[in-house]
């Protein structure tokens, strides 16, 4: 890939995550979140209970970011905390009735940010589009490249680099 090329996707990527996240910002608000709760919470729905370290694995964030979502998220009655049973060094994150209540918002206004972001795309593209951009996170995915993983194996730079 020469330079205009890798610019031009570079660019694109940057942007179309910086406006993401700024109108997931917008519609979040007026529920009271910030960017990354709710993710926390539809995780917590979509999983039940976890302990705060499955929650950081599963969210790709730092320990101490989710200790402070779910300091937050308790604080305004959506999560509760209670130590683990076989590990009172272990805390295990749970949605309320409140909180189960907002993850429904939740995915109702994912579902509209979803309809928005992928307006006037065609249906197979949509379709093809959480599978490309999951490869795509893959790829520069910090793990991956620490065990030799997601680095573009077989394509044609790599096999000319071997």
């Amino acid at each position: 890939m020469d330079f205009a090329e890798a610019d031009a996707l570079n660019q694109a990527i940057r942007l179309l995550s910086l406006r993401h996240r700024a109108r997931a910002a917008a519609l979040l608000a007026p529920l009271g979140l910030h960017t990354g709760q709710e993710a926390l919470l539809l995780e917590l729905d979509r999983t039940g209970p976890r302990i705060q370290a499955q929650l950081s694995d599963a969210l790709g964030c730092e320990p101490p970011s989710v200790t402070l979502m779910v300091k937050k998220l308790e604080a305004s009655g959506h999560i509760r905390r209670t130590p683990a049973p076989a590990d009172k060094r272990a805390t295990v994150v749970a949605l309320t009735d409140t909180g189960r209540e907002l993850a429904t918002a939740v995915k109702a206004l994912w579902c509209d940010l979803a309809d928005e972001t992928v307006a006037g795309l065609d249906a197979a593209t949509v379709e093809g589009l959480p599978a490309v951009l999951a490869a795509m996170t893959a790829n520069v995915d910090s793990r991956n490249r620490a065990h030799g993983a997601g680095h573009g194996k077989g394509t044609k730079r790599n096999t000319l680099r071997q």
